[in-house]
């Protein structure tokens, strides 16, 4: 199946059959196999992985970097990771709407994408679900990931360019930051940068960062009021020509997801909670010898 984007006579476009296909990929429907395999790849679509903790500002920063990609003539796709419950797998899809000004813009396309339980918060699914959007004609994909668990972290493995938007509350407990944040950051944003102590917050980090690699930059925005955030997507653009380095890595990280996916797709997680939990009224219980039928 190729993957097209249709342009009507009007000149907008048509997003059904992205959405069609994302849907047949997400759900592993009859074809999807056929589908991957037959993506065209060929086009260098440059993936930008936005992170940081709930609260950031984060759907409101990636409205204003939508807004400035839109005015610079280019089609952008959006891919909203949002976190599953560990409890009853259900998400919380519905943080778009801060994105709500482009829900019918002819140039961008937005999709939620519930991680269903997957550990560190990145499903196999973001992967395939990424490589759809890139054979779609898009100019650039942008994912956002919740930023809980190990999800920031793992977006490194999937993005070619990995922002980490943080916000001042923090003041000088800089040193609080996870270290693999500082490991996998290409950009900081201080979002919110209106707010008292950020000019301190930002300085702060420009020192940690300094300490570490000079070459990662530290921008302040306020993304509800626009501000500071056309000089990310001129940082986002110039980054897109050298991030070629790291291919290697991204694509075995890549595969390494997907080879797990693979083999787990016979073991379902609520079936597996179900089942632990009629083996725990066996007072012998030992969970490494329940896990022997699954290995």
């Amino acid at each position: 199946m190729t993957i097209t984007r249709k342009q009507s006579p009007a000149g907008t476009s048509d997003f059904r059959s992205v959405a069609r296909a994302l849907t047949i990929v997400e759900n592993d429907l009859d074809g999807a196999d056929d589908l991957l395999k037959g993506l065209d790849l060929s086009k260098d679509v440059p993936v930008i992985g936005i992170t940081g903790p709930p609260g950031a500002g984060k759907s409101t920063l990636v409205s204003s970097i939508l807004g400035e990609f839109t005015a610079r003539g280019n089609k952008v796709a959006v891919l909203a990771v949002d976190p599953t419950s560990p409890f009853n797998f259900g998400s919380l899809l519905g943080d778009r709407i801060r994105m709500s000004p482009y829900f019918n813009h002819p140039d961008v396309f937005i999709r939620s994408l519930a991680t269903r339980g997957s550990l560190g918060g990145l499903s196999a699914k973001t992967i395939e679900m990424t490589d759809v959007l890139k054979a779609s004609g898009f100019d650039q994909v942008l994912i956002e990931t919740v930023g809980v668990g190990q999800s920031e972290i793992e977006i490194a493995g999937l993005a070619d360019i990995t922002l980490v938007v943080l916000v001042p509350e923090g003041g000088d407990e800089i040193q609080s930051i996870k270290s693999g944040l500082m490991e996998i950051a290409d950009a900081f944003i201080v979002n919110k940068a209106d707010r008292e102590g950020a000019d301190i917050f930002a300085n702060n980090l420009k020192k940690m960062v300094q300490q570490k690699d000079a070459a990662i930059p530290v921008f302040k925005t306020i993304a509800s009021q626009n501000s500071g955030v056309g000089e990310v997507v001129d940082f986002i653009t110039s980054s897109a020509r050298r991030r070629n380095s790291r291919k290697e890595l991204l694509l075995s990280e890549k595969a390494l997801n997907l080879i797990r996916q693979k083999r787990m797709a016979n073991i379902s997680k609520s079936e597996l909670q179900k089942s632990i939990a009629g083996a725990l009224g066996n007072p012998s219980f030992n969970l490494y010898k329940f896990i022997e039928k699954y290995i």
